[in-house]
């Protein structure tokens, strides 16, 4: 393996207080999940279920999405640094083939690992299995864990039982700069944990898999859905005219230009770009990557319908395709809520408001774009409308954005990443986008003075939300 990412590693717990003190061990690696979310949000299928059980990867279709990281929640994937695709743990099934025990068992001197058929009452792993008290990490998560630990210290199996230890400084190794925007440290980072004297003495360290990219992304969605539907809507209830500048030009040509640049981030995010046309010619549907790129492309060839439609002049064209249009926007708008809900290592995104959530943003965004338009080139009561529909919609994303910080968390990981919304390293983006984004509720008031504070308001929300999710530890 290259310096810096380990398929298995052995990671350590100091329990007890000295001198009543031992330390714990346990391997962490793949737990060839039964219902495996990697296979489930892998776009291309790179990441299969073998018919033996064993989840196994195939690095030439493989895009560097990262999905497969952000879904599993053992933090069992990496992206290899040499050949940019994603890699595990897969009981080394190569050498199973062949009749030979996976690396690490063959080279165990005290048979402390052990790899077995579990359908085989006969093998040895079967009867330890069927006999003894064993355990399992992350059971809340439901994937069916294929690797079970016997007399393993629950320190160990809960990533957040043990503290962080003071400063970074564990046994044998720090984890990485403080400036590393991406680092997520082994430990529970407070002091109140489920284990009363326990602290992690060795881990690897680990990184989110989504950067300011994908953070970008869900802004740039948001425009490209919002400055679509907002004005056709207001079109079809009679604020704006069908031949109004913002609703004929400026909807069409600001939905392309934002998917376009949407496009280019995502793409720009992938390990291997000049892959992404797998997502069309080798999809897996149960992936929402796939599923969502299918919605933008609908939406951009109806968004190019009615620009075509209003150039030749031809009105019940329009109407038809703007209407068509609205549903596919919000669904370009909201898919990326489902996207988030594969993503089982993270709590924070496993929110039932989070499609809501994201159709109030893409409002959000689209009155906040229009509006200098609909200043420019509308009559007072498009303005108006423009104006009312941006305040109404910077209202409710911060009464939804407060009920998502202060109901208390059904689970410690997603109040870790909630405060760290709050309190934490992503509080310096946090905050400043929740008070920009009231500003914008005086969008009547203040008319276009708002825009720039709505928008970039959305845009530190985004980089928050998105990184925060990633920010609690998994192993």
């Amino acid at each position: 393996m290259p310096t810096g990412v380990n398929r298995t590693y052995v990671k350590s717990v100091d329990v007890g207080k000295f001198p009543q003190v031992r330390r714990s061990f346990q391997v962490t690696r793949c737990n060839q999940c039964t219902d495996a979310p990697c296979v489930a949000a892998c776009p291309t299928e790179a990441m299969y279920k073998r018919p033996d059980g064993i989840v196994d990867f195939d690095k030439s279709i493989c895009i560097g999405c990262k999905a497969c990281m952000a879904a599993c929640p053992y933090d069992a994937i990496f992206i290899n640094p040499e050949d940019h695709s994603a890699e595990k743990c897969n009981f080394c099934a190569h050498r199973l083939d062949v009749g030979l025990e996976p690396a690490c068992v063959s080279v165990c001197p005290t048979e402390a690992i052990l790899v077995g058929d579990l359908n085989d009452p006969t093998s040895k792993v079967a009867q330890l299995v069927q006999r003894k008290p064993v355990a399992v990490r992350r059971p809340e998560k439901e994937t069916g864990p294929g690797v079970f630990y016997l007399g393993a210290h629950q320190a160990t199996l809960d990533p957040l039982a043990a503290k962080r230890p003071d400063g970074g400084l564990y046994a044998w190794a720090t984890q990485g700069s403080d400036h590393d925007p991406q680092l997520v440290r082994a430990g529970h980072p407070g002091h109140t944990t489920s284990s009363a004297a326990a602290l992690v003495s060795y881990d690897i360290p680990h990184h989110a898999p989504w950067g300011w990219r994908v953070s970008a992304y869900t802004w740039t969605k948001s425009l490209a859905a919002g400055m679509f539907f907002v004005p056709i809507v207001l079109a079809l209830v009679g604020l704006l005219g069908w031949k109004d500048d913002v609703t004929r030009w400026v909807a069409p040509l600001a939905a392309l230009f934002w998917l376009g640049v949407t496009g280019v981030l995502l793409i720009w995010d992938l390990k291997h770009p000049f892959r992404f046309y797998l997502i069309f010619s080798k999809h897996h549907w149960r992936s929402w990557l796939v599923r969502g790129s299918f919605v933008i492309g609908g939406y951009g060839g109806i968004a190019t319908l009615y620009l075509l439609a209003a150039l030749f002049d031809v009105h019940w064209a329009e109407v038809t395709t703007g209407s068509v249009g609205i549903p596919l926007a919000l669904g370009t708008a909201c898919y990326t809520a489902f996207l988030f809900a594969q993503a089982k290592a993270r709590d924070l995104w496993q929110s039932p408001l989070l499609p809501a959530h994201l159709a109030v943003q893409a409002t959000l965004a689209g009155a906040a774009g229009i509006l200098p338009f609909a200043v420019a080139w509308s009559d007072h009561t498009g303005e108006r409308a423009v104006e009312i529909v941006l305040a109404v919609a910077a209202a409710a994303h911060v009464a939804l954005v407060w009920g998502e910080c202060t109901l208390p968390h059904v689970t410690a990981h997603a109040h870790l990443a909630t405060e760290s919304m709050l309190r934490g390293r992503f509080a310096r983006f946090f905050w400043p986008g929740v008070i920009a984004v009231v500003v914008a509720i005086a969008a009547p008031w203040i008319g276009v003075v708002a825009v720039p504070f709505a928008l970039l308001g959305l845009a530190a929300h985004e980089h928050a939300y998105v990184q925060a999710g990633q920010s609690v530890p998994l192993a």
